[in-house]
């Protein structure tokens, strides 16, 4: 007998270049588990939720360009659902491999039935169900290649009798081509971007993901018309470095700086960005955008003009076009408020807090300075994302992953899974919530099994933080927001990781040192303020009023001295306001 479908399918794995299968073996996966097995190429990584490989496996597309996870009949689909919504909300380029039950026992209410089409129908760009052998080679290479093109999640269903039926060989293309096109607006369309940006006296570039890889050119671009440069949370870790006109981050994570810069500009020009906050975007400035999809044009802003193009050859396309802009003034203005908002995040590192309520600020500083220059850091859905927006500094070597569309909790711990195995000499931190790595907890033991040397550095505050303030903000006190932990060092220790907890500002240096040279996994479970809060640059007079009724509402209640504390934690905010 010749291969099976299951060898024949991990082959294509091999082709496209997919290195890992992220997943939890069971019945009808176990013919594709022996062929993975069998790989001198593709390792099975065991995780211990289906969930967790999703996310792990989203983190490696993202840095490497695709993966795979898998998942077997029934709850086995259903627990990868979040992680690969994650996946197509990233949009990188995923393959999942759903195996399911005999084509014999379909629309039978069989044990474990799930309908895969169905399932995951809403978060994919392709998903089809193989029923015979003949359909598995066009199939896979069709899939992956819909993937990678684009840069979604593609879905087969593999049946567990398929699985091991012999396979057919496929007399069209089994090739992949990952390619990365030229794309440009017309002449005509530069010709009248050129015209807004000359007749322009204040222009603000704000710029995503997309622009990734523009690094030079943003740079080059902001320089000749002498404009700062904001960015998105996706965006900051490439266009941060070396960017002398860089202004911060806006949105809800961001500063003040890049906020004002778009306020006070004549023209803002949006690159590559697909930025979800359209409050935080004025609606009376001009605006050009430029985005690779031309869906994506006016549905975030109210724009003047609509650019086709990646950012690379669009910018590169731009800067000789465009008249130098000799005057400064608003420029260095900006620049100026920039220092002023570093200076005053600097006074939250400078007050560490004290014991058991160590400042999560000056913990992420303290990370910063001491991680390396090409360091993956994975953030938690949360107050995470805060510090790592504000305190974690792009180098241009050091990458940043984290839920950042679909907004997940739990996505930092697997995401580093991910990073671990698809670099393994790099420094990985994974800056946990303590609500988000309950959640996923069990997978401490995949970092284990593997020996992962990652870095999980737990900002233990006792409570979903996030959901607090945005209570708390909404008028509400906060309601069933606190958490009653387990001793996570005793937990890291318990499943053979090296952990030990912090409870006072000045063990953190050494702690972060230690578990930076430490080589193997090591968990720091840090106790940080419970009362930090994370404000927006731009502060309504309705969320003001909403946190003094909150604040009413609570003392109201008794809990007079968690007003306090939230008070002289959060006092450097008020001159920000």
């Amino acid at each position: 007998m010749g291969k099976n479908v299951s060898k024949q399918i991990v082959e294509l794995l091999e082709k496209a270049s997919i290195k890992r299968v992220y997943a939890v073996t069971g019945d009808s996966l176990n013919f594709f588990n022996i062929a993975v097995k069998e790989s001198k190429k593709v390792d099975w990584v065991h995780v211990r939720h289906e969930e967790v490989g999703a996310f792990a496996a989203t983190a490696e597309s993202e840095l490497e360009g695709i993966a795979c996870c898998a998942g077997s009949s029934g709850p086995g689909h259903v627990h990868l659902i979040n992680g690969v919504y994650e996946a197509h909300k990233t949009r990188t380029p995923l393959l999942v491999i759903a195996s399911t039950l005999p084509t014999t026992e379909f629309g039978t209410d069989y044990f474990q039935e799930t309908n895969t089409i169905k399932l995951f129908e809403d978060c994919s760009c392709f998903n089809q169900v193989v029923t015979r052998p003949e359909q598995v080679s066009r199939m896979v290479q069709t899939a992956i290649q819909h993937a990678i093109s684009k840069k979604d999640v593609a879905v087969i269903g593999l049946p567990g009798d398929i699985a091991e039926m012999e396979a057919v060989d496929n007399v069209l293309t089994n090739s992949f081509f990952f390619n990365e096109p030229v794309i440009t607006p017309n002449q005509g369309e530069l010709d009248e971007a050129v015209k807004l940006i000359n007749d322009a006296q204040r222009v603000t570039l704000f710029c995503g993901i997309g622009a990734s890889d523009a690094n030079k050119e943003v740079v080059e671009f902001s320089k000749k018309i002498n404009a700062p440069v904001g960015y998105s949370f996706k965006g900051k870790m490439s266009i941060q470095p070396n960017n002398p006109n860089e202004v911060g981050m806006t949105g809800l994570l961001g500063q003040p700086s890049a906020y004002h810069a778009m306020h006070k500009s004549d023209l803002i020009i949006l690159v590559g960005t697909d930025f979800p906050y359209k409050d935080f975007i004025p609606t009376d400035k001009k605006i050009i955008q430029i985005d690779s999809e031309g869906s994506k044009l006016g549905r975030r802003a109210k724009i003047d003009l609509g650019l086709i193009g990646n950012a690379k050859d669009t910018l590169s396309a731009l800067i000789p076009l465009v008249n130098i802009k000799e005057n400064r003034d608003f420029l260095d203005s900006q620049l100026d408020l920039y220092k002023k908002v570093i200076e005053n995040k600097m006074t939250y590192v400078l007050d560490k807090g004290k014991e058991n309520a160590i400042q999560p600020e000056y913990v992420a500083y303290i990370l910063d300075e001491l991680a390396n220059k090409d360091a993956i850091f994975t953030v938690d859905t949360g107050m995470c994302c805060v510090w790592g927006a504000r305190y974690i500094t792009g180098t241009g070597e050091r990458k940043m992953l984290g839920s950042f569309n679909h907004g997940s909790m739990a996505n930092a711990m697997p995401q580093a899974i991910g990073a671990q195995f698809t670099y393994p000499e790099r420094q990985i931190v994974a800056m946990c919530g303590d609500g988000g790595l309950s959640m996923l907890l069990g997978d401490l033991a995949t970092i284990k099994q593997y020996n992962l040397p990652i870095k999980i550095i737990v900002f233990n505050n006792r409570a979903l933080g996030m959901v607090k303030l945005e209570m708390e903000v909404s008028g509400l006190p906060d309601n069933e927001t606190d958490m009653v932990n387990p001793d996570f060092a005793l937990v890291g220790k318990a499943m053979g990781i090296e952990s030990e907890e912090v409870r006072n500002p000045e063990q953190v240096p050494d702690a972060i040192g230690r578990a930076f040279a430490y080589n193997g996994p090591y968990l720091l479970n840090i106790f940080t303020n419970p009362n930090a809060l994370a404000m927006p640059p731009k502060i309504g007079l309705d969320q003001m009023v909403g946190m003094t009724k909150s604040m009413a509402k609570l003392m109201l209640g008794g809990k007079m001295d968690e007003v306090m504390e939230t008070i002289k934690s959060n006092y450097k905010h008020l001159k920000d306001l």
